[in-house]
Formats: structure tokens, C-alpha cells, sequence
């Protein structure tokens, strides 16, 4: 896919500086730049770079005054970080676009779909399944019955939903994730066995959330496991039955959250932590990579590090001590020494 410096300009609103009929096809650091790349300059410190960076069209800002000649087109924008993000993002829609229906594949009984739909090569869908406008379900994909899938939906290859679930627009859900597979409830009998417990709820996933790959988010065992509206889970993350995540809250890879918990809005959760069940994790919380959360953070906007986790500022006092702990043991065992023979 190839771009002209004016095309570029006019879907930006800059001006050209140079050759407006320069064409670029792919993008580059501007230290790296090379022919038919188009790079930017935000950044001050890298301004050395532009004077011998071969891309052929770079964005700058508006305020940039180059110091000798520049042997790129420039594009001069408001903010070039700004410029260049967009014209990634509108790329990158461009490049995932599909559209139209491969062979081999099911549709179910009594299910819909609306315009520019993609079905990959061996998607199933199931029965009583609606599926919105400009919705892209990749190779191998499963949808179970009775579900709902959001206009400017993409699901992945290889992700599978269970009956009855429901997932919002303009969500993004990557390659091998499962919504709506059982929560782990089981019962123990006198025999000490454990018994399933059904399983009968379902996940329901609001609008412009994004699921990385490999994530699991389990059906409630009654009721809803709910994602509201903005969510990002990372790679490898664990949602366990009836958990409910709040408006824009992100969370890292590898994280698990336990059954009944519930997360509020605009929390920052990092990798690998651990989350116990029927929790209520406040509003803003910050919980930093590998702590252990077992108990409620009611306090919003609090900062939690450790296993067990507790205050950040009182995390890095005690850390200090626990680097310590060798020498204060060693310091203990001198001075009991050194009673021991004035005794």
C-alpha cells in the first residue's frame, strides 16, 4: 500500500515542504530511515538524525526550524507524535480490514449478520447468533448459540465463545482466547469427591474492550462475569466466573482474578498478580507486577505492592529493612556476644 506526501498532508492537515509526490510504503524510526519510509520528529534529542535520515517523507512540528538542509519531504503538523499515532492507526485499520465469506464454514439455524461481514475458512456460528455490521471473525473461530457479537467486532483465529454470551462493538478479542468456558465450581461430597457445580450464567463484554491472547474469561455460575466498557486484558490473563472489571481498566499478562471479585474503574493492575475471590478492589487502584491481593482495597486511587500486598510507600519502607535483615541479625548476635561474656 502506497502513499503519496500530499495524500499524507491532506488527510493530516499539514503542509509539504519538498517534493509533494513522494511515496512511502512503510514507516521507520528516523534513525533508521531508508527509501520509501516515512518517519517523524517529536523529540528534540533526535533531532541530529533528520539531517541524514533517508525516509522519504518525515512529520515534524510546526515550530521545527532545521539547521541545514534536510534531504526528506517534511510534513509539517501540530504535533508530529500526534500526526504519526493517527496515520498508524488508520493503517493499521486499512491493513485488518476483510471482507466476504471463505469456504468452508457454518452458519446455525436462525442467525444473523449484517453488512461487510468476514467469515474466515472453517468459522461456526451457531444458532440464534447476531452478528452486527463490518464484524470479522477469523479462521477457526467458534460462536455458540445464541450469542451477540457487536458492530466492528474482530475475533481472532481460534477463539471460541460459548452459548450465550455477549460481546459489544469495536471490541478487538486476539487469537485463542475462550469466553464463556465453565468457572472452576466444584463441591466436595462426603466421599470426598468433588462435584461440578453447573455452570449456567454467561460473560458479557461491553463495547471497545481488547482481550490479548490465550486470555480465558469463565461464564458466571449464575448471573453475568462481566467486562464493562473500555477494558484491556493483556496475554494469558485469568477471569474467573462472576468477576466484574470497571470502566477502563487495564491489566497486565498473566494476571489471575478469583471468583466474585469486583474491580473498580480506571485500575492499573501489573503482570503476574494474584487476585483471591469476593473482593472489592476500589475505584483507581494501582496494584504494581507479582503482589498478592488478599484483601478489599476500598481506599480509590491507592497504590498496593507485595505479596500480601499492602501501601506502596509503606512497601518501600519495609523493603529497606528487609535488605537490612543479615546485617541487623549479624549486629543481634555481636551484642548477645558480647553480653554473654560480661555475664
Amino acid at each position: 500500500m502506497e502513499f503519496s506526501a500530499q495524500q499524507i498532508a491532506a488527510m493530516l492537515g499539514g503542509t509539504i515542504e519538498g517534493d509533494s509526490n513522494a511515496k512511502v510504503n512503510t514507516v521507520a524510526k528516523i534513525e533508521e530511515g531508508h527509501p520509501g519510509a516515512l518517519s517523524f520528529l517529536a523529540n528534540p534529542l533526535y533531532t541530529q538524525f533528520i539531517y541524514e535520515c533517508n525516509s522519504s517523507v518525515v512529520l515534524v512540528n510546526n515550530d521545527f526550524h532545521p539547521e541545514k538542509a534536510v534531504k526528506a519531504t517534511l510534513i509539517r503538523v501540530a504535533n508530529a507524535y500526534e500526526a504519526f499515532a493517527m496515520l498508524l492507526a488508520q493503517y493499521d485499520k486499512i491493513k485488518r480490514t476483510r471482507v466476504g465469506i471463505e469456504g468452508p464454514h457454518h452458519i446455525g439455524k436462525n442467525s444473523t449478520y449484517g453488512e461487510n461481514i468476514y467469515l474466515g475458512a472453517f468459522a461456526a456460528i451457531g444458532n440464534n447468533v447476531k452478528l452486527g455490521n463490518n464484524v470479522q471473525i477469523h479462521a477457526h473461530s467458534s460462536i455458540g448459540d445464541n450469542c451477540v457479537v457487536g458492530d466492528n467486532t474482530v475475533i481472532y483465529a481460534g477463539v471460541k465463545v460459548y452459548d450465550s454470551c455477549k460481546i459489544g462493538a469495536n471490541c478487538m478479542i486476539h487469537a485463542g482466547v475462550v469466553v464463556g468456558g465453565d468457572g472452576f465450581g466444584f463441591s466436595p461430597n462426603q466421599n470426598n469427591n468433588y462435584q461440578k457445580v453447573p455452570q449456567i450464567g454467561n460473560v458479557v463484554i461491553e463495547d471497545f474492550v481488547e482481550i490479548g491472547a490465550n486470555s480465558a474469561i469463565d461464564r458466571a455460575t449464575m448471573g453475568s462475569t462481566i467486562i464493562r466498557k473500555g477494558v484491556k486484558l493483556d496475554n494469558l490473563v485469568q477471569i474467573a466466573h462472576n468477576v466484574e472489571i470497571g470502566e477502563n481498566t487495564v491489566i497486565a499478562g498473566q494476571t489471575g482474578v478469583a471468583g466474585s471479585t469486583k474491580i473498580g474503574k480506571n485500575c492499573m493492575i501489573g503482570g503476574q498478580v494474584g487476585i483471591v475471590g469476593h473482593l472489592t478492589i476500589a475505584n483507581g487502584v494501582k496494584i504494581a507486577a507479582q503482589s498478592g491481593i488478599g484483601h478489599n482495597i476500598l481506599e480509590e486511587n491507592a497504590i498496593y505492592q507485595g505479596s500480601p500486598a499492602f501501601d506502596i510507600g509503606d512497601y518501600k519502607r519495609s523493603y529497606v529493612m528487609f535488605r537490612n535483615l543479615p546485617a541487623l541479625a549479624g549486629r543481634i548476635s555481636d551484642l548477645e556476644k558480647a553480653s554473654a561474656k560480661q555475664g
